[in-house]
């Protein structure tokens, strides 16, 4: 049995496009109440509060403020993510530390502020990761330094949180997303790259997010059948 979606109240960071504006559609559709956290406005209607998640002191006051206006989360998904491509010695000291910043320590810290209400509620998280937290690909340190962070994060969370709040580890592959657009045309997927849609991503979100109190999925790996980048 999954849980009913009537008054749940979801978190989603990087909830204003790709992955994240996804699941806030499909929570939405579903019946549940998404938030959003991120630094560009979600979709028209959804709530939401302006945060930048290297600030980590910030996103942890963000979370708290949200809580307290959903009144409760019963979920979190931290989608939010960035990368700049590029070799080491190339990739500046700042934008290495934001990368790492971002991906990794901003879900630990809207994961901690997010835990009394998800633990009243018996909630679940859902991290996500990168088939680069999994497998690791040159001039992409910060990235893959990150995102394989997250992959020692959720599991260890999930040991510790084990019969309080649900813990998924989601580790996706390429999505037709603008994650890509800014980046140099060689580190682009190319035309004939072969992506997933991110709205197929986010059901396997919500299918972790369904779980009844007591089944827990630990890990989702979902990417399209010929990725390169997994396993």
């Amino acid at each position: 049995m999954t849980r009913q979606w009537k008054d749940r109240t979801v978190l989603v960071t990087g909830g204003s496009s790709g992955l994240g504006a996804a699941v806030v559609a499909a929570v939405a559709k579903a019946g549940g109440r998404p938030y959003v956290l991120d630094r560009r406005a979600p979709a028209a209607g959804v709530p939401w509060v302006e945060c930048d998640l290297a600030d980590t002191r910030a996103a942890e006051a963000a979370t708290r403020q949200i809580a307290e206006q959903a009144g409760g989360l019963t979920g979190v998904v931290t989608a939010a993510g960035m990368d700049v491509p590029g070799r080491l010695a190339d990739v500046d000291g700042v934008t290495w530390d934001r990368i790492v910043a971002i991906n990794l320590l901003g879900t630990a810290a809207v994961v901690r502020a997010a835990l009394p209400e998800l633990e009243r509620t018996h909630g679940t998280v859902v991290t996500v990761a990168s088939t680069l937290g999994v497998k690791a690909v040159g001039d992409a340190t910060a990235y893959c330094a990150a995102k394989f962070g997250v992959v020692g994060f959720t599991r260890s969370l999930a040991a510790e949180l084990a019969g309080r709040v649900g813990v998924t580890l989601l580790i996706p592959g390429g999505m037709r997303t603008a994650f890509f657009d800014d980046r140099d045309e060689k580190y682009k997927p190319g035309p004939d790259a072969i992506l997933n849609d991110p709205a197929d991503t986010a059901e396997a979100v919500m299918f972790a997010l369904s779980q009844p109190p007591g089944c827990a999925v630990r890990e989702l790996v979902v990417c399209a059948e010929q990725e390169s980048s997994y396993p």
